[in-house]
Parts: C-alpha cells; sequence; structure tokens
C-alpha cells in the first residue's frame, strides 16, 4: 500500500467502484421508495437497473481487453476517468432534475467505463507486482472494492439528491488526478485490433474457454457473480415488503455483503500464504449454502406488521435483527473466501501480454450470466404463490452449481501446468 506501483492503482479503482454503487443505489431507491409502489415494479426497475449496468460488460470487454494488451495501460485508465468525469455530469443532471431517463443514460455509462476499467485492473497487477504478490494485491483491489461498494451504498442510501449529485462528481475528479500517479504500464504485445464488438467477443471467448482451467475459472466466477446479481435485485424490494424497512435497512444490507467479501478476501489470503490454489473453494461455497439457507428460513417466517416503514436502529432491536445481519455477513465472507483465488487463476494461467484480454472474455462471461440472473430472477418473482424470500432459494441452486465447477478446478490443479497462450 505504500508503494507507488500499487497505491494509486488501488485509490483509482476504489473511487471508481464508490461512484458506481452511490450512483446506482441513489437512484434504485430513490425509484423504490418515491416512484414505484408495488413489489412487481420496485423488483422490475432493480433487474432493469442492474441488467442495463452490466450489458455494456457483455458488448465491450472484448474491445477493452485488446486495447489494454496493445497500449499503455496506465495511459487507458486515465482517458477512462476523465471519461467518468462527463458521465458523472450527465448523472448529476439526472439527480437533480429527478429525471430517470437521464440517470439511466449515465449507469449506462458508467457500466461503459467500468467495462474499460475492469481487464486493466487485474492484467495490471501480475506487470507492476512480483509473482508471490499477484494473490496478495488481487485480494487487497477485491477486499478495496467492496470497502468502496460498503461506502458508495451506504452513502446512496443516506444522502440527498443535491449531495448525491455533487458527491459523485467530486469523486469522479478525484479519481482521475489518482490516474495520474499510475506509473507506466507498456504493452507487452502488439495486437490488430477487431473494433467489431460481435466478432472480437466471439472470438475472444472461443480462444479463451477451450483452456481448462479458465474454462473452470471463468465459470466458477459466472455462477459466483450471478447469485451476487439475484441478491442485488432482491434486496430493495426484499427489505421494503418482507422486513418492512425503511431504504437505510437496505442500504445496510449491501453495504454488509460488501464488507463481508472483503473480509473473506483477506483470511483466504492468510490461509493460501499467497499460493494460488482452489483448496478452500468448495468448503467455502458449500457453506456459503447453508447460511443462504438459514437466511430463507429467517425472512420467510419474519413477523408481519402494519405501521410505518422502520428504520436501522428500529431493525436491529428485532428479535431477529441480529440474525439476519450476522447471516448477510456470513454469506458475504464464504462469498469473498470462494471468489478472490479464481481470479488469480486468471492472471496466471496465461502469459502477461494476454491477462488483460483473459480477464475481458472473463467478464463478458459475468455479465452474460448475471443478466440472465437478473432477469431471471424477475420472472421467478411474477410465478403465482412465488414471493420475493421465496426466490431467495435460487442461490442454493447457484451454490450447488459453483461448488461442482470449484470441485473440477481443484483437481485440475494437479495436472502439470505452464502458462497457456491465447491463439
Amino acid at each position: 500500500m505504500r508503494e507507488r506501483r500499487f497505491l494509486p492503482l488501488f485509490v483509482t479503482q476504489f473511487l471508481g467502484a464508490f461512484n458506481d454503487n452511490l450512483f446506482k443505489n441513489a437512484m434504485i431507491f430513490f425509484a423504490t421508495y418515491q416512484i414505484f409502489n408495488s413489489v412487481e415494479d420496485e423488483t422490475r426497475f432493480s433487474a432493469i437497473a442492474t441488467g442495463i449496468f452490466i450489458l455494456p460488460f457483455f458488448l465491450f470487454s472484448a474491445l477493452a481487453g485488446q486495447l489494454a494488451d496493445t497500449y499503455d495501460k496506465a495511459k487507458i485508465m486515465r482517458i477512462i476517468k476523465a471519461a467518468e468525469v462527463l458521465i458523472m455530469l450527465v448523472g448529476a443532471s439526472g439527480i437533480f432534475l429527478k429525471n430517470l431517463e437521464l440517470m439511466l443514460v449515465a449507469l449506462v455509462g458508467m457500466g461503459i467505463h467500468s467495462a474499460f476499467f475492469g481487464p486493466i485492473k487485474y492484467a495490471i497487477l501480475p506487470q507492476h507486482l512480483e509473482e508471490d504478490e499477484v494473490l496478495g494485491g488481487t485480494g487487497m483491489v477485491e477486499a478495496g472494492t467492496y470497502i468502496a461498494i460498503l461506502c458508495g451504498t451506504i452513502a446512496g442510501g443516506v444522502l440527498s439528491a443535491k449531495a448525491a449529485a455533487f458527491a459523485v462528481i467530486g469523486v469522479a475528479v478525484t479519481g482521475w488526478f489518482a490516474s495520474l500517479r499510475i506509473p507506466a504500464a507498456p504493452p507487452l504485445t502488439t495486437l490488430k485490433i477487431d473494433y467489431n464488438i460481435f466478432r472480437a467477443s466471439w472470438r475472444l471467448i472461443s480462444a479463451t474457454m477451450h483452456i481448462r482451467r479458465l474454462y473452470l475459472a471463468i465459470i466458477s466466477i459466472s455462477v459466483f457473480w450471478t447469485i451476487a446479481a439475484v441478491l442485488g435485485v432482491l434486496f430493495p424490494p426484499l427489505v421494503k415488503n418482507v422486513f418492512h424497512a425503511q431504504k437505510d435497512v437496505a442500504s445496510v444490507f449491501l453495504g454488509i455483503f460488501s464488507v463481508g467479501i472483503a473480509i473473506g478476501s483477506v483470511i483466504i489470503n492468510r490461509l493460501l500464504k499467497g499460493h494460488v490454489s482452489a483448496k478452500y473453494a468448495v468448503r467455502s461455497v458449500l457453506t456459503m449454502m447453508m447460511f443462504v439457507i438459514a437466511f430463507y428460513f429467517v425472512a420467510r417466517f419474519w413477523p408481519v406488521h402494519d405501521g410505518p416503514l422502520i428504520k436501522t436502529a428500529a431493525f436491529v432491536m428485532m428479535p431477529l435483527g441480529w440474525a439476519v445481519l450476522g447471516l448477510l455477513i456470513a454469506i458475504a465472507i464464504t462469498g469473498g473466501m470462494f471468489v478472490v483465488p479464481l481470479y488469480a487463476f486468471l492472471t496466471t494461467t496465461v502469459e502477461k501480454s494476454q491477462t488483460a484480454r483473459t480477464v475481458a472474455a472473463n467478464n463478458i462471461v459475468n455479465s452474460g450470466f448475471m443478466v440472465f440472473g437478473s432477469v431471471g430472477i424477475f420472472g421467478v418473482s411474477n410465478i403465482p404463490g412465488i414471493g420475493v424470500a421465496e426466490c431467495i432459494l435460487v442461490v442454493v441452486v447457484l451454490c450447488l452449481a459453483s461448488a461442482w465447477c470449484a470441485n473440477r478446478l481443484y483437481k485440475a490443479e494437479d495436472a502439470p501446468h505452464v502458462p497457456d497462450v491465447l491463439p
């Protein structure tokens, strides 16, 4: 953290994740608590917002990966962060005017911003860090990302509309200044850029997924992020309609989830002692599944009551309030322990000159899974007799799928291995 080869990158990505979540959650909470008045509309809007933020990852990650492997990664980061300032000017206008259409335009812009930034923040680590620092650096980036998500989520729930508008612009400008301090990361190869985003995406996925370790790691990560997308869609309507609580409780839910993943990232790094392995992945995700089942039963039998929506102080005073928060952080800690080593696989399975494209391929598949999960959970919630609480059981099935993939990945570790080369 004291090194220039890491600290400016950490600060830049931290502020980007903070701004994403400050803006997105301010918008979702505004729609949930001030515009819509039915669980169906609230779930639909939450799913739409999540989907349109994720969609740019599916469309532009291949191009982002090619650019990152062909040009100086630090220079690209500065361009991306400058674009964030312009995007947040649009977003702030939407917040000031309370115009959902402008907010959604800015949300798409932030999705594009993050799609181009994502491959670089992981691909630059093997270039700036020593081999035995990559897992620790990845864990720090993940932990920082989720602490930023926590702060952004809480800020999105408690700031007024005008304060949020000024904040997103200020954070974007600060992130751009931080990016100016990132050391140069010159390209290690030269590619002929394919600007046809659909053809480039297909070719990149085809070139990546035939590598067994990458395939298993990417599918495992994708299923995990599907779980995160499903929970992200469910939390606002779940808090309002099942727990009968205000948006500050929804902020606490999302924040606790973020802190838990950050804690899990640090724990697994200590357990693995810098060694990249899926050793604890199966146990982590199966333990996570047990906590999800317990969370479902607490939500299912939560006492029904009328009256005004309760705030956080009243929620934690309820008999099962602390049980809900404890289960959430346990779910998130075990989730963080599961996913962080898998990201390290992506940056150590191929040559350093190809890490950005590998992360980009992962982001394409991740985003496809997450969009499917966001839309799918909305469809499940519309099945007669299925409420928001019952939708949580979808996560149980996804945990089992994650465990199966992680088990196969761990077995593949025993095979002789040298870094693979993308065609």
